[in-house]
């Protein structure tokens, strides 16, 4: 089968072409006939197998054949960042033919820019939960012509907490929509999602929900003092193109990138700290290979098509099996083959063993010939601790004994104290809790 079989418009053949597609995939295959027909559709496949081009190609089908332009028809909801300005590029790249226009809408840049862009008239939007909320409340955005919902990634943007941004969002919508659903893996709590959300859906499943076959899989049981050295180890006697690094927050990967820049590898980390145009510099770097590792936390986990990924290594273990699955699908995209390599201490035993469970398969573990796994650790982290404090003088008076501290300070019964009381500003109230919705990372 080929593109041509679906009999899209001129513009958009152009728009294929143009992107270097060839042959569609198999998500692609079975998703864009019931997307073509206006049926509701829960899909399920690993990551990296054209699940973006699967519904962005008939949602550009249906606005360029049918209906008004400029305004929004199509909304697409995205759990990060990076995430939603890759479909947007996509979007992009795909429609560059058509007339159609896009925009990305999420949080760490100004609002003002999205707003001008959404008034020009924009038919699609891609969004993240928080920032599209706030349009929303401040009127900036009208979604009262909407007939496309798709919700990217469901699990992870119900794993970071914004089920109840969704439901609110979902509340601004026309009842009268096609709602698509797209996943690499469908918890049971999403599948609770899904059923508010969609209507009669086609469910479209490419295989299993584990990780792709072309990854190969290891372990590399090490003390967690030892990680770093281990870690750089593996980087110099393995034969890599571009390696993703994970860490479990955000100030180890800070620190792992630096300590890799360091010893002369070219690295950068992607964290939740910078700010969005250094992420995206972080980002575009390692895409062109500026940067041959990029250490991040699982906010890359999602939103990183770079198809010559050789090796994701798992610097922390990830907290679910599911989490596994989406950092593990950074390499091997595209039919093309990759390694996942995850350090592991003694404390990792169960989570290894539910993540063997998904594979439906045993993971090989592996020691490094030459490398003292017996090393001790250190007894002071002497790259990371503080400076010491440099030493109080020890002046004495001229009765030649030391002057301590309540000869320097009068005491507060003598009369000398007693507008330093009055002075005393008085106690602020305590500022109210607020409660934050997830931010869009």
């Amino acid at each position: 089968m080929n593109f041509e079989d679906f009999n899209f418009h001129p513009q958009i053949m152009a728009g294929i072409l143009t992107a270097g597609y060839q042959t569609p995939t198999p998500i692609q295959i079975q998703a864009i006939p019931s997307v073509l027909k206006g049926q509701d559709v829960l899909g399920l496949a690993q990551t990296g197998t054209g699940k973006t081009a699967a519904f962005a190609l008939p949602i550009m089908q249906r606005l360029l054949t049918t209906g008004r332009r400029g305004q929004v028809r199509a909304l697409v909801i995205a759990p990060t960042r990076e995430l939603a300005e890759q479909i947007h590029n996509s979007f992009a790249t795909l429609g560059e033919k058509t007339g159609l226009r896009s925009v990305s809408i999420y949080g760490g840049v100004g609002m003002p820019p999205q707003v001008a862009r959404i008034k020009q008239g924009a038919e699609i939007i891609v969004a993240c939960p928080g920032r599209l909320l706030d349009h929303l409340n401040q009127k900036t955005i009208s979604l009262a012509h909407l007939e496309v919902l798709v919700l990217d990634e469901a699990d992870h943007m119900f794993d970071m907490g914004f089920l109840p941004d969704l439901r609110r969002i979902i509340q601004h919508l026309p009842r009268q929509r096609q709602t698509l659903l797209f996943s690499a893996t469908m918890p049971e709590a999403i599948r609770g999602l899904a059923m508010e959300v969609l209507s009669r859906p086609v469910t479209v499943q490419i295989g299993s929900t584990a990780p792709a076959d072309t990854v190969s899989h290891a372990l590399y049981p090490v003390p967690a003092h030892l990680k770093t050295t281990l870690l750089l180890e593996i980087l110099r006697h393995t034969d890599t193109e571009s390696v993703l690094v994970f860490t479990r927050t955000k100030h180890r990967a800070k620190r792992i990138g630096e300590q890799l820049e360091k010893k002369g590898f070219t690295a950068a980390s992607l964290q939740g700290n910078l700010s969005q145009n250094r992420r995206q510099a972080a980002l575009n770097g390692f895409r062109d290979g500026t940067f041959q590792i990029l250490v991040a936390t699982d906010i890359a986990a999602r939103g990183i098509d770079v198809s010559q990924v050789s090796h994701v290594i798992n610097y922390d273990i990830p907290d679910t099996p599911e989490a596994y699955v989406h950092r593990i699908g950074r390499t091997g995209r595209a039919a093309r083959t990759g390694d996942a390599f995850t350090l592991v201490t003694e404390e990792d035993g169960p989570m290894i063993r539910a993540i063997e469970r998904l594979l439906g398969s045993r993971i090989g573990s592996r020691r490094l010939d030459d490398f003292d796994y017996q090393a001790p650790p250190p007894k002071v982290d002497q790259e990371f601790a503080r400076p010491p404090h440099p030493p109080r003088s020890t002046r004495k008076p001229a009765g030649g004994q030391p002057k301590t501290l309540a000869a320097r300070r009068p005491s507060r019964a003598t009369p000398e104290a007693a507008p330093f009381r009055q002075e005393r500003r008085p106690t602020a109230p305590a500022r109210s809790t607020r409660h934050h919705r997830p931010s869009s990372s």
